[in-house]
Formats: C-alpha cells, sequence, structure tokens
C-alpha cells in the first residue's frame, strides 16, 4: 500500500516521500523511516520500505535531497549517479536533516498513529539515522554500514565528528557491516563499538566476515544473500521488540 507523500518541514521546504503501509489495520505502535543510500528513494529503497511495511509497520522513506532535487527522482547506480549522489550528499546540512527527520516523525505520529519512532539507514543514510538519533527521539536504530561517522569529510558530520555525539542516543541500536567494506574499515568499527559502550548504549556490532559494502542490494557486484537475510532478520526483530 505505498504512496507517495508530502511532508511540511519547519525551515519552510516540502519534502516529498516514499509511504507504505500494512495490507490491512496494524496495533504496531513503531513508525519507520528508511534513510535511502546515495542514490536516494530508489526501487531498492522502496522494496526494503515495503519488506518492514509488510512486518506490521508503517513505514516512510523521505527524499533527503528535497531541497536540490526534483521529487520522484533517483539516481542510477553508476559512476555518473555516484558522482551527483555526491553532490547532493555534500549539499546536506546537519541541521536540515535533523529537521526533515522531526518532520517525518511527527507524520509518523499524527498521521498514522505512530507512539514510537524507528530509523533504518544505508550507507550515507545509516549515517544520516545515527546523526538523528543523537537528536530526536528515536527509540530503535539499524545502521547498516553508515560511513564516515568519525571523521568530518561529509557536512553531515561537522563541525564535530558525529560519532562525538553518541551520548545524545536514547534508543537500542544496531550496526551491521561487512568485513570487507572498503568505506568502513576494522579500526573505524573499533571506534563505533567503542563509543558506543562509553555512552552505556544499548547496541549490537555486527561485522559479516568476508562482505563488501551495499552488501544489500540484489543484482549488485557486493550483494551478499546470507548477510543480506540475517541483516534484514535482525533488524526487523529490533524493530518488533517489546
Amino acid at each position: 500500500m505505498g504512496q507517495q507523500i508530502e511532508i511540511a518541514v519547519d525551515d519552510g521546504s516540502t519534502m516529498s516521500a516514499y509511504c507504505t503501509r500494512p495490507d490491512g489495520p496494524t496495533a504496531d505502535t513503531v513508525g519507520v523511516i528508511v534513510a535511502h543510500e546515495l542514490f536516494g528513494v530508489s526501487p531498492d529503497i522502496r522494496a526494503v520500505a515495503d519488506e518492514i511495511a509488510a512486518a506490521g509497520h508503517v513505514v516512510i522513506a523521505p527524499e533527503f535531497y528535497h531541497r536540490d532535487a526534483e521529487p520522484g527522482r533517483y539516481l542510477a547506480r553508476d559512476d555518473a549517479g555516484r558522482d551527483e549522489g555526491f553532490a547532493l550528499l555534500h549539499s546536506m546540512t546537519r541541521a536540515g536533516a535533523v529537521a526533515d527527520v522531526r518532520a517525518a516523525i511527527a507524520v509518523l505520529a499524527e498521521r498514522y498513529g505512530a507512539e514510537e519512532a524507528a530509523a533504518v539507514g544505508f550507507s550515507a543514510g545509516g549515517h544520516l539515522a545515527y546523526l538523528a538519533a543523537t537528536a530526536l527521539p528515536i527509540t530503535r536504530v539499524a545502521i547498516a554500514y553508515g560511513g564516515w561517522l568519525p571523521s568530518t569529510e561529509i557536512p553531515l558530520s561537522r563541525p564535530d565528528p558525529t560519532l562525538a555525539l553518541t551520548p545524545g542516543i536514547r534508543g537500542e541500536l544496531i550496526f551491521l557491516v561487512g568485513g570487507d567494506d572498503f568505506l568502513i574499515d576494522s579500526d573505524q568499527v573499533e571506534k563505533i563499538a567503542d563509543a558506543l559502550r562509553a555512552a552505556d548504549v544499548r547496541h549490537e556490532v555486527v561485522t559479516y566476515p568476508g562482505v563488501g559494502h551495499a552488501f544489500f542490494w540484489p543484482g549488485t557486484p557486493a550483494f551478499d544473500q546470507d548477510a543480506r537475510d540475517d541483516a534484514m532478520k535482525r533488524i526487523l526483530a529490533l524493530l518488533a521488540a517489546s
């Protein structure tokens, strides 16, 4: 039951989003925000949103590039798409990203009756979900290979690295990453785990040996079915936990 919706953000902008709901009534009170990777709200992102909705949740996948890109557009998984995606990513601000997630949380609560907000993010969207969890009342967070957390390479992680904001996280978090991820090496994974432990965040860090970055997507070179199945199982279990 997916549809495009429009969300008013408190900076005066309007953000399009893909919203998908269970086929029939649901008593579940956990609404979910899916944060897209570099390429926008692609068919892959919509499929994940639909899969989470089929488990009983209302899901919103916002178009976080909405200030700089036309509604409904996503990027191809090629060099040109990657270049454009990085340009759009570098146009995003920390304040704008948090405002976008805040607006999506309000829609989940006011339109769909969600009593809790969760976030699931992939790569750049994983970073965004982690950032949002440090500033907003998000109770469950699933990060799939979220990059640049210990650094200041992207505007979302400035002026101080997003990892430095970890004490602001009040919910439970899982971090899922491939052991051969070119973007997130073992040193970064250790820093993320250390920050979560030091902040006393309830968390789990799961590393899949021999698996690369962006392993979640069928039809891509890095796709790993076993890792993808296990990651989704863990995500759905986190969302369903009482």
